[in-house]
């Protein structure tokens, strides 16, 4: 498995334009959110209070990921993430049809977003050249952050100076 720096710069590689950038920060926590509703439809523990789910699962599968590349951003991204868990786990208990309506608009808006951003780019998304990079985006927005305050240099790719801020 790549270290950070490489994955970080392997989904960089994708992402120049601001504007491709600024979808993805709408875009991600879409698709993320949406992915948790649907397998927040698998419940291991029926009590709402244990929300043992298909999502919790993967969540934590990804965490330590994640926990792996790098434990500060790890742990950085994780209270954005688990809220999206939370409200994801709160609609997946909704009748089936209205979270069913919710986890579509998601998962379609969260990707239009996202393509209208890499159509401003001129590039096709990083996963269509490798699927694992669909698991990099949120942990990637956490690094885009942290580059912004001036946290991390050590994760900016070298093409980054040259591009303009934002």
């Amino acid at each position: 498995m790549k270290p950070l720096a490489e994955q970080v710069q392997a989904y960089g590689a994708y992402h120049h334009d601001w504007r491709n950038r600024v979808t993805h920060f709408f875009g991600v926590p879409l698709v993320v959110f949406s992915l948790f509703v649907f397998l927040g439809w698998l419940r291991f523990v029926r009590a709402p209070e244990i929300p043992l789910t298909g999502a919790t699962l993967f969540y934590f599968s990804v965490l330590i990921y994640y926990l792996w590349l790098d434990w500060t951003i790890a742990l950085l991204q994780a209270p954005l993430t688990l809220a999206l868990l939370w409200l994801a786990d709160w609609v997946s208990l909704l009748p089936f049809t209205r979270s069913l309506l919710i986890f579509l608009a998601t998962f379609v808006g969260g990707w239009l977003i996202q393509l209208l951003g890499h159509f401003f780019e001129g590039k096709r998304p990083a996963l269509a050249d490798n699927f694992m990079q669909i698991f990099n985006a949120p942990l990637f927005l956490t690094v885009e952050i942290l580059l912004l305050l001036g946290f991390r240099q050590d994760l900016r790719h070298p093409t980054d100076l040259d591009r303009p801020p934002g």
